[in-house]
């Protein structure tokens, strides 16, 4: 039997954003078995995903060790795969098109190109139009890629919840990569202050992963941990979606809630647009400044104050 290969590595906000993608490559393939070729942060994760019948794990290892590539080579050849839809579309994937699958139908970002246009110009358009235009090349109707459901990565928390509070929460999101500090937002404290002193029926939650809990210390805000460790990905995606609203950086979290469906707000410096990485949605928002150091507080509060008092 021939299969459908899949193929993203990350990160976590683009595995929320594919969620469309994945179910519109299923309707195309319902008499296929489709598999996902991941890495091991996001095995158990998209092992729940209701469109996939497989997740396989690449260990992306150099380009140089020969005997790793040889043996991805071997595993994926096993799947007689007939398609591959290289969503991650990186001169990784490119290399694996070259050298490990040589499948015809490969769909991809350099696939979807028309005539004389650059990859550079193709990559300047939203994330999720982008998907849009390579599946429909591929002959995928995309009825869900723009409207990504993330609701199948949930799990229920309430346990790890109540064991901390039991009313409403604002759950925030002040963390980001250390490699990306220009899309850190300063004022989060700041911040906590003007809403707990105006909305004292909420409480305001943090959830860091294993390298932010330090961070979270000199946050004002309950720190969510299950028995003393950071929250799985299913477990946040359950606390998310469980929340009241979202107030976040430009993080991988803040893609999932949009995909959630949840209300909140993301911060975005000149790093990018949120047009540009489709975060927005009728619920989320975003507020876009030239230099985030030179956001207040007040303004962000002045954002979602409206959202806030409707909270009950």
């Amino acid at each position: 039997m021939s299969n459908i290969l899949i193929i993203k590595h990350g990160s976590l906000g683009d595995i929320a954003q594919i969620s469309g993608v994945l179910r519109d490559i299923r309707e195309a393939h319902k008499d296929k078995k489709i598999f996902i070729l991941t890495t091991i942060h996001y095995v158990e994760l998209l092992s729940r995903c209701p469109y996939l019948d497989g997740v396989l794990m690449d260990k992306r290892l150099p380009r140089w060790n020969l005997f790793y590539l040889l043996k991805l080579r071997r595993m994926l050849n096993k799947f007689n795969f007939t398609h591959v839809y290289d969503l991650q579309n990186s001169s990784r994937t490119s290399f694996y098109r070259k050298y490990l699958l040589k499948i015809k139908n490969w769909s991809s970002s350099e696939t979807a190109l028309q005539k004389g246009e650059k990859k550079k110009d193709f990559d300047n358009e939203s994330v999720l139009e982008r998907f849009k235009v390579q599946l429909n090349i591929s002959n995928v109707n995309t009825k869900y890629t723009l409207k990504p459901d993330f609701t199948w990565s949930c799990i229920k928390v309430d346990k790890i919840v109540n064991k901390y509070f039991g009313k409403k929460f604002v759950l925030i999101f002040p963390f980001c990569s250390p490699q990306l500090p220009h899309k850190k937002w300063l004022y989060f404290n700041d911040l906590i202050k003007i809403i707990k002193s105006k909305h004292t029926n909420l409480e305001i939650v943090v959830a860091p992963d294993p390298n932010e809990i330090e961070e979270a210390k000199k946050i004002n805000a309950t720190t969510i941990l299950n028995n003393g460790v950071p929250l799985n990905i299913i477990e946040l995606a359950g606390l998310i979606n469980k929340s009241s609203y979202i107030i976040a950086n430009d993080t991988g979290p803040a893609h999932m809630a949009a995909h959630l469906g949840r209300k909140g707000i993301v911060l975005f410096g000149p790093h990018t647009t949120a047009k540009k990485v489709s975060i927005e949605t009728d619920n989320f928002r975003a507020i876009s400044v030239n230099n985030l150091n030179e956001l207040s507080a007040e303004k962000v509060y002045l954002e979602i104050k409206d959202k806030l008092e409707l909270i009950n």
